[in-house]
């Protein structure tokens, strides 16, 4: 009778509601259990990368063409001034360097590359977070670490040249200290999710001037993913040591490659300091796209001024002298050097 098909149709609805209702709760009981097994230190990291869709800016689509018009319009005439087959190749490094001290920048540009123990260790402790990113089943941060060295060594490249080349002493001092750089990164942050999307040390480049200006670099970290033109990736840097202006610099940089890549810009990008625990946020906004595409800018001209112009290069003493290749020959780096060790050990 309809009567008893209406309340064997209820019945079944009631059920479904509870299973329903069961679900819910199960899946807000695990997210608790989740977020309780995570220490102080990891909430926040979680806290501050998570954002709910409607508090995820959108961007105008034209973003991408609009800024890579002004950079297009303002460098590649300078194309035309580099030798034949000569490609001008611009990363955070040659930024940083050429809107500090130039006369440092040239001394580096005439140096071969060497590898050296805080370079080696910060390569390898890139490896070793993105292994453990991969990695299924149980591990310790030293078997890690000892997979990463131990393929490093594997080749003819400059790394493994310099890996082999290490005594028993020194070999335990790149282990150790990347042991615990990737130490601190497991501590200080949750296990990261596949639906998160993680990719480390993700390349971003721009060819100008018909490919004779190479603006690139490598994100440290790279989280989540634009939905259309609303935001929603986060670009982080992994730090060891002190806070420093330069370091929200290098995440701008990588934001407006990504942002010309994709069309979308990143929400956000931070830089975490992975000895304090720390991370230093910044939002996303078109205000700081164009910013950073003026400094772009400045930084190539000066460059192409210092390199094929004939112009002087400027000398700006700062904590970077002591790893200079022209210190040497710097009063101006010598002295700053100087005033520092007695400062420290007045300290």
């Amino acid at each position: 009778p309809p009567g008893r098909r209406r309340s064997v149709r209820l019945r079944r609805v009631e059920a479904q509601d509870r299973s329903a209702a069961r679900s819910q709760s199960g899946a807000r009981l695990a997210r608790v259990m989740e977020a309780e097994a995570l220490n102080p230190a990891q909430r926040d990291v979680l806290a501050l990368l998570g954002a709910p869709p409607d508090q995820r800016p959108s961007f105008d689509p034209e973003l991408r063409h609009e800024l890579r018009h002004e950079l297009e319009e303002a460098l590649d005439p300078l194309g035309d001034l580099l030798p034949d087959d000569d490609v001008l190749f611009v990363g955070k490094r040659q930024l940083t360097q050429v809107m500090g001290c130039q006369t440092r920048y040239l001394a580096e540009l005439a140096n071969d590359f060497e590898w050296s123990l805080p370079l080696a260790r910060g390569k390898l402790t890139h490896r070793a977070i993105e292994l453990s990113v991969h990695w299924r089943g149980g591990h310790t941060p030293l078997d890690m670490v000892d997979e990463i060295i131990a393929k490093a060594e594997v080749g003819d490249d400059g790394m493994a040249r310099w890996i082999q080349g290490l005594d028993e002493a020194e070999r335990a001092e790149l282990r150790s200290e990347v042991s615990n750089r990737l130490t601190a990164f497991l501590e200080c942050w949750p296990p990261l999710k596949r639906e998160w999307r993680p990719s480390m040390e993700a390349p971003v480049r721009l060819e100008l001037a018909g490919g004779r200006i190479l603006l690139s670099g490598k994100v440290d970290l790279v989280l989540g993913r634009a939905t259309g033109n609303v935001a929603g990736k986060v670009l982080v840097d992994l730090k060891t040591g002190r806070l420093a202006a330069v370091h929200r610099d290098d995440l701008r940089y990588y934001a407006l490659l990504d942002t010309i890549r994709i069309g979308t810009p990143p929400r956000l990008v931070a830089t975490y300091y992975l000895d304090q625990g720390r991370f230093t946020p910044e939002p996303v906004t078109e205000a700081m796209l164009g910013s950073t595409v003026a400094r772009v800018v400045d930084a190539v001209h000066r460059i192409v001024d210092i390199r094929y112009r004939g112009q002087p290069p400027t000398v700006q003493p700062g904590p970077g002298c002591r790893w200079c290749a022209h210190l040497d020959r710097c009063e101006p780096g010598q002295t700053f050097v100087a005033e520092d060790d007695e400062a420290s050990d007045r300290c």
